[in-house]
């Protein structure tokens, strides 16, 4: 999950805070007062900070974003090798080392530059020859490499690029996370699709048939039908809805599904335990209940069709079972739907769901377990 802006903030915080503590531990034993806060006047002091927040920003929200992960590699590593040399040039440490080796207010003899007479003073009584002398007894020449200057600017670019790759890694998980919601909703439209066209046909058929023939059930099927289309249209936008609501919308299901079913068709459905306070995926367990009806029927031998759902404190389990007829129809759209379903069932409930399909017996058997149901009444 990504870190809200304040963290972020203070991790920045905290990070040049620890930064700026640097210098002060390398260099505080050269300052002539033995004043720490007085380095805090010092404009070379400030010179330092400025340099290298301005690298390290420029860097981050430029030449990493912009260049390097945008494939400008050479105009990227020619943009660094001008920051090296302008360090090289400006040298921020050694400038600031040099500014303590004497008094802050820039007055009076600097300890660093004037050390008092030792064993390597010639005029020290009991010295020899003093030692030989390089570059033909003048000073060193050659450039001034500013070697800590140089290490920090690698920490900082190092630090940088670790802060724009995390960015960029954040910013994978997050489209990831989108395009595998995005899916699962594509997915819940498929199956809202699927649902929708046979069982809507035949119900109409059925209620066709109860309104010709003056059924006293004709009006209450008509109901029954128009919450199960309210609740597939309106009711399950949301990832989650409450346990109670699909249940009701699979009593009205199969309560339709009643109207056709013949005198060899004997159907279980029960429901125990407590549904309050529990939330679902919707429609999880339609397609279940939908094959049942499908391919668990037959026109000339007797079946036994049977949905259970027990409900525990914070997992449920359901289980369908049908008979497996000799004659089998073609099979193609439940594969469809049964794959889909496990692919909500690995997006919405990862390594919390048991699925059990078996074939044993003659029987189509179901049994799936959701564990650690989210909580909460309100879809």
């Amino acid at each position: 999950m990504p870190l809200p802006k304040k963290h972020i903030a203070l991790l920045h915080v905290l990070g040049w805070l620890f930064f700026i503590s640097l210098p002060l531990m390398f260099i505080a034993g050269m300052m002539q007062n033995g004043n720490i806060l007085s380095l805090f006047t010092s404009s070379y002091y400030w010179l330092f900070l400025g340099v290298y927040l301005f690298i390290f920003y420029f860097h981050t929200y430029f030449l990493a974003s912009q260049l390097f992960f945008r494939k400008k590699y050479l105009l990227y590593f020619f943009s660094l090798l001008l920051l090296v040399t302008s360090i090289h040039f400006v040298r921020p440490f050694d400038k600031l080392a040099e500014a303590v080796g004497r008094p802050l207010d820039g007055h009076g003899p600097s300890k660093r530059f004037n050390p008092p007479p030792n064993s390597l003073s010639p005029n020290f009584p009991g010295n020899g020859n003093p030692p030989p002398r390089m570059n033909n007894g003048g000073p060193r020449r050659g450039p001034v490499i500013d070697i800590v200057s140089i290490f920090l600017f690698i920490m900082l670019i190092a630090v940088s690029f670790a802060t724009v790759m995390a960015k960029q890694w954040k910013a994978a998980v997050r489209q990831a996370a989108q395009a595998e919601t995005d899916k699962a909703n594509a997915e819940l439209s498929f199956l809202k699709a699927q649902i929708n066209p046979h069982f809507l046909f035949n119900t109409l058929n059925n209620i066709y048939s109860m309104a010709v023939t003056k059924n006293n059930e004709t009006a209450n099927s008509i109901m029954k039908l128009s919450n199960i289309m309210r609740y597939v249209t309106d009711e399950v936008n949301e990832e989650f809805v409450s346990l109670q609501s699909e249940v009701d919308c699979i009593n009205d299901y199969i309560e339709l599904q009643r109207l056709r079913l013949g005198k060899k068709v004997r159907l279980d459905f029960t429901v125990t335990g407590i549904l309050d306070d529990k939330k679902i995926a919707p429609l999880i367990l339609m397609t279940f209940i939908e094959n049942v009806f499908k391919y668990g029927l037959s026109n000339h031998e007797e079946s036994t069709v049977t949905i259970k759902l027990f409900a525990e404190e914070k997992s449920i389990t359901f289980v369908t079972q049908n008979k497996i007829f000799t004659v089998l129809r073609k099979v193609e759209r439940t594969g469809i739907g049964i794959g889909n379903t496990k692919k909500r069932l690995e997006h919405l409930y990862p390594g919390t769901y048991v699925l059990n399909i078996t074939r044993e017996n003659s029987l189509f058997t179901v049994q799936l377990i959701l564990n650690d149901l989210k909580q909460g009444t309100n879809a």
